[in-house]
């Protein structure tokens, strides 16, 4: 990494935590829909607006058309979140705001053994350990999920977002190789377009109109997640993700706060303490060789 390149890092870290912010204000309004209008409508609708919007930024501001090869990653990694988006949003509406983000953080461990699978990337003995580490912190979530006795929908909502931060782990990868070769409103536009155009693909059968009264929620839904996307896909041009990484925890502080606030979640001390566990595991992971970006391989 260049003088330049490393004094853009402090910057690029701060944009970013403010693009989780953003996107943790609109995990909140997600929820909110997910329980008032269902989880497809909630995404059909709020994936809608952003794809409007951002048509109208993409034009206003004459960004190029992209090429091929980058239109294949636009609709590689806007594929993937249909799905991510689908398995997070139902099991988040089951569980407590903080407790699903904290079972999210596990992602960046995937990251690890997927950069290894597909960038041929070697795993160190600390990775496996920060890995074994890791899953403990998702046992100590469960449990408090357990002494909470929030009951059978909430484990279903609990494997459902292990199952989105699954596929989030690629994501992150997808994350840092779209930063090179796209603007940030080129990214924001084609995953809301591409998101909206898989979730059409059921409306037929499970499209519903919303009430007047959830159109606020839905349009800052979208106008966050589309802030959050620009500014992360700024902050990943100008810094490498494992350098970024720690950021996605501060994610757990505005989860808590919103639960509180908005839906009255009581934080229990388990989950705090599994998702300090997860995020130790994942710092430790993420103390290897500055020689590799583990999202590009270079």
């Amino acid at each position: 990494m260049s003088a330049a390149q490393k004094s853009s890092v402090p910057v690029a870290f701060a944009v970013a935590t403010v693009a989780i912010a953003l996107f943790s204000g609109m995990d909140a309004l997600m929820k909110h829909l997910a329980l008032a209008l269902g989880t497809y409508n909630a995404l059909l609708w709020r994936t809608m607006a952003g794809a409007v919007f951002g048509g109208l930024v993409f034009l206003a501001t004459r960004t190029p058309w992209p090429a091929r090869a980058v239109l294949r990653l636009h609709l590689i990694r806007g594929s993937l979140s249909v799905v991510m988006a689908l398995t997070f949003f139902w099991g988040l509406a089951r569980v407590p705001l903080a407790h699903g983000v904290a079972l999210a953080f596990v992602a960046p461990l995937i990251a690890l053994f997927l950069a290894a699978l597909i960038l041929k990337e070697k795993i160190e003995r600390r990775a496996i350990y920060a890995s074994m580490l890791g899953f403990a912190g998702v046992v100590v979530i469960l449990a408090a999920q357990a002494e909470a006795a929030l009951g059978p929908e909430a484990l279903q909502g609990s494997l459902s977002i292990l199952c989105s931060a699954g596929l989030y782990a690629y994501n992150i990868i997808l994350m840092r190789q779209q930063a090179q070769v796209a603007r940030p409103i080129e990214i924001a536009f084609f995953m809301s377009l591409i998101m909206t155009s898989g979730f059409m693909l059921a409306a037929p059968l499970l499209a519903e109109i919303p009430p007047a009264s959830e159109l606020p929620a839905i349009g800052g839904a979208a106008a966050l997640a589309f802030a959050s996307l620009i500014l992360l896909s700024w902050a990943y041009a100008r810094a490498e993700a494992q350098y970024l990484a720690p950021v996605e925890y501060t994610a757990f502080i505005w989860a808590a706060t919103f639960g509180v606030l908005i839906f009255a979640e009581p934080v229990r001390p388990l989950t705090v303490f599994g998702a300090a566990m997860i995020v130790v595991a994942c710092l430790i992971a993420a103390r290897r060789s500055r020689a590799t970006d583990p999202a590009t391989g270079v």
